[in-house]
């Protein structure tokens, strides 16, 4: 399925959930790894508000990309997100959602047209 590069210039994207490493496997615990890279994937909980509209989010980042300095309810930035819907059939059920991944993440700011 096709990538969409997502923008995030006007959104005001804050931190909700700490990074730790993301499951592949949750029966062994298997944590996942970047396919190309081998490096260990991490996600975060994020709330993405755009337009009078928000959302709570899980996005993907390279163990790499994760800043120092992160603090919960803190704005982050999330440079090279990009949204790729995906489906599946498990135990007989349709499955469907959006999976969301990033560069990195790094403390960020509060849009300025936001306050004004």
């Amino acid at each position: 399925m096709r990538t969409i590069r997502v923008e995030t210039s006007t959104a005001t994207i804050l931190l909700t959930e700490a990074p730790e490493p993301k499951v592949r496997d949750r029966q062994t615990g298997e944590v996942a790894k970047d396919a190309v890279s081998g490096e260990t994937l991490m996600t975060i909980g994020v709330v993405y508000i755009d337009e009078g509209e928000s959302a709570l989010i899980r996005v993907t980042v390279p163990e790499s990309g994760v800043a120092e300095g992160l603090t919960l309810g803190a704005p982050v930035s999330l440079p090279g997100l990009v949204a790729k819907p995906w489906e599946n059939v498990f135990n007989g059920q349709q499955r469907h959602g959006i999976a969301y991944r990033a560069a990195a993440v790094t403390p960020g700011a509060v849009p300025a047209a936001v306050g004004a």
